[in-house]
């Protein structure tokens, strides 16, 4: 039940931030930053000017062929300055006072790869100024098996950074500093959370995430709860500790789990 919980919040969370993206941003705000490269499709327009209205595909040498114009390079510049560009170009000598409208019609050049625990590993393109959330959702989401935490691994100028993402604080304290911006050739990892075991008189015995602030109640939650034949007070933790096996009996329903540990509900005689 908790389980679900934390995966229903999460994916609300996603849901919320597209309907704030949605309110508040005219539709191509983000694509507006967005880095021009080879591979991404332009839809050009120019008011009254049927005759320059054209779809181009940007070259591997990062150029686009405009009529009149001729070759322009518009490899690493944003919709904004390529529009003034061709706007300077077309208005000397060409055209009087040409109103130039410039969409970004197919994103190719720019992706990022996202691995491990997530519904859809691969390659993500990127369109425009996009968050670690919005990445996700574009991967399908989180396993039910995933960590806490994901690592974002980035190569600025030759120098390799890591990033960790507080995966929890994000989604149940709503962190937002950990909604990173995603830039071209991130790789994003979304490790395995830790696994714990609960057998016995639960409703759903199994393996399931935990991390050192998940309790014996939470995942015993996680299993379904207790059955009716439950001995609530003489739970126990079954913990390898330098190797060997070692039982706690009678634990607190309060007490911290640590992963790969049994925890074993038994059976009221009484």
């Amino acid at each position: 039940m908790q389980k679900l919980l934390f995966r229903t919040t999460f994916f609300f969370f996603l849901a919320s931030s597209f309907i704030v993206l949605l309110l508040f941003l005219p539709p191509d705000t983000l694509a507006e930053n967005y880095i021009i490269g080879s591979g991404d499709v332009l839809q050009i327009d120019v008011y009254d000017h049927d005759d320059l209205k054209k779809t181009v595909r940007v070259s591997n040498n990062g150029s686009i062929v405009i009529p009149f114009i001729g070759q322009i390079q518009v490899d690493g510049m944003t919709i904004p300055e390529v529009t003034k560009k061709l706007t300077t170009l077309l208005g000397n000598g060409y055209i009087v006072n040409p109103q130039v409208n410039i969409f970004i019609e197919e994103f190719r050049s720019k992706k990022v790869i996202v691995l491990g625990q997530i519904t859809r590993p691969g390659i993500v393109k990127l369109r425009g100024a996009t968050t670690f959330l919005e990445i996700i959702s574009q991967a399908g989401g989180m396993t039910q098996k995933a960590g806490d935490t994901a690592t974002i691994k980035r190569v600025t100028d030759g120098k390799q950074d890591v990033f960790v993402v507080d995966i929890k604080s994000m989604v149940e304290g709503g962190d937002l500093s950990q909604n990173i911006l995603i830039q071209d050739g991130d790789t994003i990892y979304i490790p395995k959370g830790g696994m714990c075991y609960v057998t016995g008189e639960v409703g759903n015995p199994d393996a399931y995430p935990c991390n050192k602030n998940t309790t014996v109640l939470k995942l015993i939650a996680r299993s379904g709860g207790f059955t009716g034949k439950a001995s609530k007070s003489s739970v126990r933790i079954v913990r390898i500790v330098d190797g060997k096996k070692k039982t706690f009996k009678n634990v607190d329903l309060g007490t911290s789990v640590l992963a790969n540990d049994i925890i074993v509900v038994p059976e009221s005689f009484f």
